[in-house]
């Protein structure tokens, strides 16, 4: 469908049944890299809790136009427009790892649309201190990206997994129906580097957007030992929100906590029913 910042934006919807249209509905913002296709295991668990799914791949990802030196906030008009175009009045809004400042800047800026979110191992707004990046197996690329957007596509260049990165745990998981993740990874490769390039450079500019802005519940789920975006970002969230808390999981990593995604989905519905007109 037509961005409103020019371009388009591609969108799937799943419906929870035929009545779909009345069903609580929850905007994913998935991590970085994606296609924006609905992962398998995200579609079951929402057709469980009659949820209507909305997923999207933003600009530079699955075929959605790019756009160089976007910043996080500019998230909220695509979302938006999506909304206007499927007839959403409110909606819940979910982000996983990259996907997590978007979905905290669409609770931001849509606050009258915008029921409740929930972000599950979500970098925080970079500050310029070092310390942004304590704690992160591998920061090269986002170090990259804090310097320039011409840095950071060069680091792509070479660019590599690196499987110390996650622990046994993520591996289980990613061997599990959670390989969806990194499979639609795989895929969004045809698409080239530049979305990944312009969300590292967003994770590491002004995201144009306040914290203490997201006046909707937000619930915060990490991972005790994330390796990619480790447990001080979850502390800088709570701090900065204010209606959050913070599920802590003791034994996962980066790609474990998706584990907790059906609890989550129930606490959107739930806050969905607190605030319906």
């Amino acid at each position: 469908m037509p961005s409103p910042h020019g371009g388009v934006v591609r969108a799937f919807v799943v419906e929870a049944s035929p009545e779909g249209a009345a069903a609580p509905t929850v905007v994913w913002h998935a991590g970085s890299p994606h296609t924006g296709e609905p992962l398998e295991p995200l579609v079951a668990a929402s057709r469980a809790r009659g949820i209507r799914l909305v997923t999207f791949a933003r600009p530079g990802y699955g075929g959605s136009t790019p756009r160089p030196r976007r910043d996080v906030a500019s998230v909220a008009a695509d979302v938006g427009a999506i909304a206007d175009a499927l007839g959403l009045e409110r909606f819940a809004t979910l982000g996983y790892s990259g996907g997590g400042p978007h979905a905290l800047a669409c609770a931001a800026l849509l606050p009258d649309r915008v029921t409740a979110v929930s972000v599950l191992a979500s970098p925080a707004p970079y500050d310029g201190d070092d310390d942004w990046f304590a704690g992160m197996h591998g920061p090269a690329a986002l170090r990259a990206a804090a310097v320039s957007r011409a840095e950071r596509m060069r680091f792509a260049e070479t660019d590599e997994f690196d499987p110390g990165q996650f622990i046994a745990a993520d591996f289980d998981v990613l061997g599990g129906e959670w390989g969806a993740v990194g499979r639609d990874a795989g895929r969004a490769e045809q698409f080239g580097p530049g979305g990944l390039v312009d969300d590292d450079v967003a994770f590491t500019r002004d995201w144009g957007v306040e914290l203490g802005d997201v006046r909707v519940p937000a619930l915060l789920v990490q991972g005790e030992l994330d390796r990619v975006i480790p447990r001080a970002h979850a502390v800088r969230l709570v701090a900065g929100l204010p209606d959050a808390r913070l599920w802590m999981r003791l034994d996962d990593g980066h790609v474990a906590v998706l584990r907790v995604v059906p609890e989550v989905l129930d606490w959107l519905v739930e806050r969905a029913g607190d605030t319906a007109d």
